[in-house]
């Protein structure tokens, strides 16, 4: 009696991203992440509570920017910031995120970016809460009253830099290449940069508010790179049977592993 035996699916293709990272590699430079952000933010945190250290600088760039407005960046940067905010970034998001999953049928990734903004938020609201900063004088906003809720951190700047950099993560630990590695940077500080600056210059937070939210964001990132790479690990070994061990495929191994999630 024979048998007629499925062919092996081919294994998915590695790439530079797999030599770059092993599942211990990708471990430290997630805690190296988490922790580079949680100091980062501490610092911040401690001049704001005791009004020294950067914060000695935030009333001067905010003057700085409230003298040199333009008609024609005010209307640039408050797309920006519209763009970044509380309202639209959401819907962008969720919809990108369902997009995502509609073209390649794979729900992990876009989970693991809608749980970083979901984390971002609820540490950024719960850290405005605690610390109650107010908001620069309205006399400086360019729509004085528009922004109600606390200073520290900046929410705009939280959720771009957690966007571009879980997203960016996302892509190039998938593909690799040390150009996308570039490319994932610069776009990541230009972005930040620019969505950072547009709510110094509205006036509606200081500099250590920004900073603060940037900070945090690369804190979400070191979660999502621990989790991506702890996940597939642990299911596979809590699995009853399975394919080989798991050990020797380092990080991208362990990705490809994932997406059967």
């Amino acid at each position: 009696m024979s048998t007629t035996s499925r062919p092996a699916e081919p294994a998915p293709p590695r790439g530079p991203a797999s030599a770059s990272f092993s599942t211990f590699g990708g471990v430290a430079v997630g805690l190296v992440l988490l922790t580079l952000g949680a100091l980062a933010f501490a610092g911040l945190l401690d001049g704001v509570l005791e009004n020294d250290d950067l914060t000695t600088v935030d009333h001067p760039v905010l003057d700085w920017m409230v003298t040199h407005r333009t008609a024609w960046l005010t209307t640039l940067l408050t797309g920006v910031t519209n763009a970044f905010g509380p309202t639209l970034l959401p819907i962008l998001v969720a919809v990108g995120c369902a997009l995502w999953w509609w073209r390649t049928r794979r729900w992990r990734d876009p989970v693991l970016l809608i749980g970083a903004m979901l984390l971002a938020v609820g540490v950024s609201s719960l850290v405005k809460m605690l610390v109650a900063r107010p908001r620069p004088d309205e006399t400086a906003m360019t729509v004085p009253g528009v922004e109600t809720s606390f200073s520290f951190p900046s929410g705009h700047t939280i959720g771009a830099a957690t966007l571009v950099l879980v997203l960016g993560y996302l892509v190039w630990s998938r593909r690799g290449g040390a150009r996308a590695l570039v490319g994932w940077v610069i776009v990541s500080v230009l972005l930040v940069a620019l969505v950072g600056g547009s709510r110094l210059y509205l006036g509606y937070h200081f500099t250590t508010d920004v900073l603060a939210g940037a900070s945090l964001a690369v804190g979400v990132l070191g979660v999502v790179v621990l989790l991506d790479v702890t996940l597939p690990v642990l299911r596979d070994r809590r699995a009853v049977a399975g394919p080989g061990p798991v050990g020797s495929g380092g990080l991208r191994s362990s990705m490809d592993r994932a997406t059967a999630f």
